[in-house]
């Protein structure tokens, strides 16, 4: 594809970096709006915002360094060439849900009401986040012969070369635009606080789960012989959401027993 979107002399614009731009702002312009609808200031957003981001890019960078350690060791130059390509979700996730929850905690803000509001950011960037790896050739897929197989050519290409493969990064942003827009049908019929962000939480986890099945780029150890371990967090965060929700509901209709017994 074409992982080098504008090349002027010896500067280039990648296009991987330019969709997670383009992700990031996206996400900040639906939080700003979410915030205002919702009755919480826009200020604060943008704050939340600015340490939630720095901490998931350096989360989904130091993940990506620790699957190909030795790789950073030989060449730690490229240690900071984010833009080219290579963050893990599952880093990005784990970064940005440690600095919300300092956040939201230090501003004495509700947490499950701010994590439900910003909730359908996360599909929104990260459907932005797969385009960008699609052009950068990153996350590959494996090896099929189907007709809307893609293969790749460019020199700067992170993928095989000349090799038909799964679209795997297509896969994802379609998974991830189908999740925002569940998210979004939902937002407006929650039932209690932490439901929509629950809710992504198990479904993005169960969805990695099947797409990941796709991919054949490296990504770590294989776990039990079978599970890669962004399969393995899926499983993980999926099953740890259906038991907050579970436990979220329950709370929920407990306490609203109980202002119905002492109305």
């Amino acid at each position: 594809m074409y992982p080098v979107l504008i090349k002027i002399g010896s500067v280039k614009v990648y296009t991987y970096g330019f969709f997670i731009v383009i992700g990031y702002f996206s996400a900040l312009w639906l939080a700003s709006r979410e915030s205002r609808r919702t009755g919480y200031g826009s200020g604060h957003m943008m704050e939340l915002s600015f340490w939630v981001m720095t901490a998931a890019v350096i989360g989904a960078r130091f993940f990506y360094i620790i699957t190909d350690l030795q790789t950073f060791i030989d060449r730690p130059a490229d240690i900071f060439k984010i833009a080219e390509g290579g963050l893990v979700f599952y880093g990005s996730f784990a970064g940005g849900l440690v600095a919300a929850l300092i956040y939201l905690k230090k501003m004495e803000l509700p947490i499950a009401k701010i994590f439900d509001m910003v909730t359908p950011c996360l599909p929104l960037a990260h459907f932005f986040g797969r385009i960008g790896c699609f052009f950068a050739g990153c996350c590959y897929g494996r090896k099929c012969d189907l007709t809307w197989a893609v293969s790749f050519n460019h020199p700067e290409t992170m993928a095989p070369k000349e090799i038909l493969l799964h679209p795997v990064q297509l896969y994802s942003a379609a998974g991830n635009l189908a999740i925002f827009t569940v998210i979004w049908f939902l937002r407006d019929k929650k039932k209690f606080d932490g439901q929509l962000f629950f809710t992504y939480v198990i479904t993005y986890g169960f969805f990695r789960i099947f797409v990941e099945f796709f991919r054949d780029d490296f990504r770590g150890p294989v776990l039990f012989g079978a599970f890669s371990v962004s399969q393995a967090i899926g499983i993980g965060l999926s099953l740890s959401a259906a038991i907050g929700l579970f436990l979220a509901s329950k709370k929920r209709t407990r306490f609203g027993n109980q202002k119905e017994h002492h109305a």
